[in-house]
């Protein structure tokens, strides 16, 4: 009898951290509000042909610049298209937008900071040089001068916003792999002859999976916002293109005339991101590298 209680401890204790944190993420009540908005939010973008109204581009000048009505609940614009159905289908290109961007600057940063930390020497020194010379630049204006360069487009911003962001990625990761290169186990993988990049994508960059996860949370939420203004400063998506930036900007003439024309957008971009926010939060008390073990 006494043989099998230290077993059936052991067992109810054998829960994978991860498995804890997830749980911890659940408890929280504004990462549940948050990811309720979020779902919400994915749901409107994948079926907006069959919740908007209207078709996003159809114009009717007859009626351009109507208030709100049971017609048009958010009213026309110059244009007479429907801002409804507009910002419906801006929901698509915004969350895209979010995570696009941080694919890619989470394909370049991470992959950079990994070998920077790893292989250390001259390749660290150019990692991090080019690391200092992107962010010697503020964000913003970096952005608009390389879009200004290549041309103002929607697929010219993402790819911008992506290129630009991985130094926050590749200095974060580059630490971490710093602290636990020197690792017993790590030593124990040159030594059985591991190839290098296996030690780097089976032992080294697991461990700092919840970190990366945390900051690419926060990551969507900066860049859906960045693209916001980029567009609102014609430097991202282009008309007719539905995208919640370029529609506070078409707005700007009819601020006070018509003022759910930028409301409209305005809100979904700040429910959006306040809702990534929330998430974001409770990933990062959960993940808190000070009591988190991969």
């Amino acid at each position: 009898m006494t043989s099998l209680l230290p077993e059936t401890t052991t067992t109810s204790k054998s829960v994978s951290p991860w498995m804890d944190r997830l749980r911890q993420v659940t408890h929280n009540r504004m990462a549940m509000v948050g990811l309720i908005i979020l779902v919400s939010l994915a749901l409107i973008a994948i079926f907006a042909r069959y919740i908007a109204p209207y078709d996003p581009l159809e114009m009717d000048l007859e009626h351009n610049l109507q208030p709100p009505s049971s017609g048009h609940l958010l009213g026309t614009d110059k244009l007479g298209r429907d801002v409804l159905s507009r910002v419906i289908y801006g929901s698509r290109i915004s969350l895209v937008v979010g995570f696009i961007v941080q694919g890619i600057a989470l394909l370049v940063g991470v992959t950079l900071g990994a070998i920077s930390g790893y292989f250390g020497g001259v390749l660290d020194m150019i990692i991090q040089r080019a690391v200092d010379v992107v962010m010697a630049f503020p964000f913003l204006i970096l952005c608009i001068a390389i879009v200004s360069l290549i041309g103002p487009s929607l697929t010219n911003m993402m790819l911008v916003l992506g290129a630009v962001s991985w130094v926050d990625y590749a200095r974060m990761v580059r630490g971490m792999v710093l602290s636990v290169k020197e690792q017993e186990y790590i030593i124990a993988a040159r030594v059985v002859g591991a190839r290098n990049s296996r030690i780097i994508f089976r032992h080294v960059l697991p461990g700092t999976m919840g970190v990366i996860i945390v900051e690419a949370t926060f990551g969507i939420a900066s860049a859906i916002l960045s693209a916001s203004g980029l567009s609102f400063l014609g430097m991202g998506a282009q008309p007719p293109t539905a995208e919640w930036g370029a529609l506070l900007s078409d707005a700007k003439p009819y601020l006070r005339q018509l003022p759910m024309m930028s409301v409209a957008p305005g809100f979904a971009i700040m429910i959006t991101v306040l809702a990534i926010n929330f998430v974001g939060d409770a990933l990062r008390d959960a993940f808190d590298p000070r009591v988190f073990k991969a």
